[in-house]
């Protein structure tokens, strides 16, 4: 350490130099010191109660209030809605498996739409709807009713177009089918549900509505996590023929090795009135088939219970505003699995089904299924399901928490949106090497109908290897009279052997669409690309690259603030929306022509075409452009909905067995029952499609709360479970066709973190008399107690 002539430290010196200065200082000089000495102490302490109050806001929530405005990005108009979507649950084919035998049976969680508006501050007609609906799949039909219903609703709503309205779906494979707009899709359901597609159409317009009267100032901010444990490559095969360089750039470790994609991206919205949250929206990969294909229970799979335990969580959480929505939506899911403990074999063996085609010792695929995480549990996948939603969830529930402190602002003023109708069959275009590429007339290879692990198809299909050489003769009559596909358009599906030319099969009515959607939106710098397939893990990464590209041009041309802070664009995948469209995979995935590359319908150069219009549009959401592309001359994709075929029959009379009554408790509850066990009763039912009790319940858990005032005991009942609840769970039976008789079982699976006390059960049914009359009544159990 160095010293002065004095023997002192500098420290030392610049003390007895400040003291010196002191005492030689006339008055004035002296006051001065003085004031500032004042000063740094006044600054000191308003540093450390600066400081308190931070540590304050860490510790509480509620507190993220303290940032200023800056930090929050730029402000929006705000809105979030959830209205039930829930179909019937019983007699109807659920959607996803193609199993015309999986037909519904009762409800385990109901399903919503979550619809989350944006929009411009200065511009309000500058705005975008995202649909997060607890279905398969977005829809053409279901896309035409809502807009059609918006319309419907007066001025206000005119806003809203096709232009600015994303229909996604979680990719449940456990909700009701029969809503969908093609022939192909509704074989197995008997045609087309008018009543589940009603419910679906206003439900959706009810959570837009709702959103839409919610509008209000505030910001959005984005962050991402990863989630582990929650999905895997169903289709690796298929995903090792990509370049090794490019997996390359994706395999950070073992545990993340970028075979899928296990990053969670989540949009905050927060309103300005009090910086309380009023919804989360998050993007995250893998397929709802945690419920499995013997499952006759609706529910939303792990999707559905992601969301129920987000909202659940928030209702106690003082950073939430009431009416906390939170929608889990798909991201680029195409060869994703939620079944993470791999494809086994079935029949006794013990071994891994085999790696290039999914098949067993026997050669077939039927023996092969995927195992999710307890999948010893049997309950058709149910347990497995709740454990994949929750290891969405707590990973999602974190990432909100850190956003209070650590948060991506939203920032730059624009909020667009593009859409377009574009013809697959036949499109032309140059690919970015200068090649040129055209698409083809939908068509679905022999591995289509193998299925996958999740699902595994029928009869003698095979993954990767499967067409008409190494299966029965009768595929190839059956394929041939639907259609025998050309030479042309098997010279364009390439590698792709063509078991089902369906996209050039036009009676009674098109079985599978050509015209597709293509859609983006932007806020500030977030980026969603609308994807009308099931993009797969690496298709996802390229589509997303491409956009990325183009609007970090395009946000370099702005002058807005997105250009001030140099903000790079925050890209995601959501769907598959609008129209189901099947997969979507790399040229290189389509050549090994698993299950996936067979689903690809538009030929090998089906992702590229994809970028290629997305590309195109990409104009459309500069900070300039003030109006959507014109949908004129068309072409537009037809609307079945009056026109499909339906075979279902509807529901004839319901009646009481003799000497019963409706509501009658047939098999009552114990007495006594202890927290984790199952408590069961049984009820003389009705078929519930007679009134799906949208908005409402069938079943529901009431609590006795005992009010000791002046004047005596005071006893209420108190609902505390619904059939939203993920633990009561509703089954229906019909006992006798011809005397039209019926049980209904309820079942609380009591929890590990039930309050103790008195309960009983309810039942909530509706009665159709021969002639057509519909009457509500109810059934109550006995009480019981749970310690």
């Amino acid at each position: 350490m160095s010293l002065d002539k004095m023997g002192r430290r500098p420290e030392d010196k610049l003390l007895d130099d400040e003291n010196m200065e002191l005492k030689t200082a006339g008055p004035r000089s002296r006051a001065s010191a003085l004031r500032r000495t004042v000063f740094f102490i006044a600054a000191a302490l308003c540093f450390g109660l600066l400081l308190l109050f931070r540590l304050s806001a860490l510790r509480h929530p509620l507190s993220l209030s303290w940032a200023g405005p800056e930090d929050r990005g730029d402000q929006y108009l705000l809105g979030v809605g959830k209205a039930d979507i829930t179909g019937p649950v019983v007699e109807i084919n659920l959607m996803g498996y193609a199993d015309p035998n999986q037909v519904g049976t009762g409800l385990r969680q109901r399903l919503y739409s979550r619809a989350f508006v944006v929009a411009d501050v200065k511009r309000p007609e500058d705005r975008f709807v995202y649909l997060v609906l607890d279905t398969q799949s977005g829809d053409t039909a279901v896309r035409y009713g809502i807009l059609s219903a918006l319309k419907a609703l007066g001025s206000e709503y005119d806003v809203y177009g096709h232009h600015n309205i994303a229909v996604t779906g979680t990719h449940s494979h456990a909700g009701p089918g029969g809503w969908l707009n093609y022939l192909l899709p509704q074989i197995t359901s008997k045609g087309f549900d008018h009543q589940g597609y009603k419910a679906i159409v206003d439900g959706a317009v009810l959570s837009i509505r709702r959103a839409h009267e919610s509008l209000q100032p505030g910001y959005l901010s984005a962050g991402t996590t990863k989630v582990f444990g929650a999905n895997i490559n169903r289709s690796l095969f298929a995903y090792l023929a990509n370049p090794e360089a490019e997996r390359a750039r994706y395999n950070i470790s073992t545990e993340d090795d970028g075979s899928v994609e296990k990053d969670l991206t989540l949009l905050k919205f927060q309103r300005a009135s009090d910086f309380k949250n009023i919804g989360v929206l998050t993007w995250f990969p893998t397929h709802g088939t945690s419920m499995l294909g013997n499952n006759t229970l609706i529910a939303g799979d792990n999707k559905g219970v992601a969301a129920y335990l987000f909202e659940k969580s928030m209702r106690e959480d003082s950073s939430a505003a009431e009416g906390f929505v939170a929608g889990f939506s798909q991201a680029s899911v195409g060869d994703t699995s939620p079944n993470v403990l791999g494809a086994w074999c079935e029949d006794g063996s013990n071994q891994m089904c085999s790696f290039e085609n999914s098949t067993c010792s026997d050669g077939r695929s039927q023996s092969c299924h995927a195992r999710g995480p307890l999948f010893r549990v049997q309950d058709n996948g149910a347990s497995s399901c709740f454990e994949v939603g929750r290891r969405q969830f707590e990973p999602a529930k974190a990432l909100y928490q850190s956003l209070q402190d650590a948060a991506v602002p939203v920032r730059g003023s624009s909020v667009k949106s593009f859409h377009t109708f574009h013809n697959m069959s036949g499109f032309s275009f140059y690919l970015p090497n200068g090649t040129q590429a055209r698409t083809c007339p939908a068509a679905l290879g022999y591995s289509f109908a193998a299925g996958t692990s999740d699902g595994p198809g029928a009869f003698d299909f095979t993954q990767h290897d499967g067409n008409e050489k190494t299966t029965s003769p009768v595929w190839r009559v059956v394929s041939h009279l639907l259609k025998a596909p050309s030479e042309d358009q098997i010279s364009c599906h390439g590698a792709k052997p063509i078991l089902l030319d369906v996209g050039e099969v036009y009676k009674p009515y098109q079985w599978t669409p050509n015209i597709v959607d293509v859609q983006v939106f932007r806020v500030g710098q977030f980026v969603i690309i609308i994807s009308p397939g099931e993009a797969t893990t690496m298709a996802g990464r390229r589509w997303k690259d491409a956009v990325k590209s183009a609007t970090a041009t395009l946000f370099g041309l702005e002058t807005d603030s997105i250009a001030r802070k140099q903000t790079a664009p925050i890209v995601v995948l959501g769907g598959p929306a609008n129209s189901y469209t099947h997969y979507i995979t790399t040229e290189e995935e389509y050549g090994i022509q698993r299950y996936e590359g067979a689903s690809t319908l538009y030929g090998p150069h089906t992702l590229a075409a994809y970028i290629n219009v997305t590309l195109a549009h990409i104009q459309y959401l500069g900070i300039r452009k003030s109006t959507p592309p014109s949908y004129e001359p068309g072409p537009f994709p037809p609307d079945n909905t009056n026109r499909s075929l339906s075979f279902i029959t509807g529901v004839v009379r319901d009646a009481a067995p003799f000497f019963k009554e409706m509501g009658q408790v047939l098999t009552d509850v114990d007495r006594i029952y202890h927290r984790g066990t199952e408590v069961r009763v049984v009820f003389v039912g009705a078929n519930p499609r007679n009134n799906l009790r949208l908005e409402g319940t069938f079943a529901a858990v009431e609590k006795l709360n005992t009010d000791l005032g002046g004047g005596g005991v005071d006893e209420m009942w108190t609902k505390v479970r619904d059939d939203s609840d993920w633990s009561l769970v509703y089954h229906w039976r019909r006992t006798n066709e011809l005397l039209a008789t019926s049980e209904v079982t309820i079942v609380w699976e009591t929890e590990d973190w039930a309050e103790p006390g008195v309960y009983r059960i309810r039942y909530y049914g509706d009665q159709k008399s021969l002639g057509g009359n519909i009457e509500a009544f109810e059934g109550t159990s006995a009480s019981f107690t749970l310690l």
